[in-house]
């Protein structure tokens, strides 16, 4: 039996205002709990997978790209988003070929979750990859990115100074530290 949340908006009608080639926008009318009718606006998002590509000395494999709605270059962890009917996994093993050109034998989850509730449903899952082998890198057309290795140690330090702004980045090494830990 499922119960009802009783803080949980009641949907009234749902529209998809803008289809885009990944994203959606939807406009919900929904009642919420205390009865006032309102709209929620969001992004429908298909989920990514995000990995942070470890070799045996402890350097991770990090990316600088571009992103155009903030005008600057990030420094980020290798992700992408999942095709349809394609599990997180999956996804995640072809995001590191495509854009490092390694292949890993190890795949760890380290965790999941959602980058920005108020607005996006996207999901995003990481994982830690291990024992990396060099394959070659197939960029999508239109992709540029540098590749840039560091001790995982200096990705934990950047994530908490502020350099690194990337929530998934901050994320997943946050969740690398505590498997370092351990």
């Amino acid at each position: 039996m499922t119960v009802k949340d009783p803080l949980a908006d009641e949907v009234l009608s749902s529209e998809v205002k803008y289809k885009g080639s990944f994203l959606q926008v939807i406009r919900d009318e929904v009642r919420t709990p205390d009865g006032v009718i309102s709209c929620r606006e969001y992004l429908r998002h298909p989920g990514a997978a995000a990995i942070i590509p470890m070799f045996d000395d402890g350097r991770v494999i990090l990316e600088k790209q571009y992103r155009h709605p903030l005008r600057k270059t990030f420094l980020e962890i290798p992700a992408g988003k999942l095709d349809p009917r394609e599990s997180p996994l999956n996804c995640a093993k072809r995001e590191l070929i495509e854009e490092t050109g390694y292949e890993a034998s190890e795949w760890k989850l380290l965790g999941r979750f959602n980058n920005a509730i108020g607005y996006s449903d996207e999901e995003i899952t990481v994982f830690l990859a291990r024992d990396l082998k060099k394959v070659g890198q197939h960029l999508d057309p239109g992709e540029v990115l540098e590749l840039v290795e560091m001790p995982w140690t200096e990705l934990v330090s950047k994530s908490l100074n502020g350099e690194i702004r990337d929530v998934k980045t901050i994320v997943a090494a946050m969740w690398l530290a505590h498997e370092m830990a351990d």
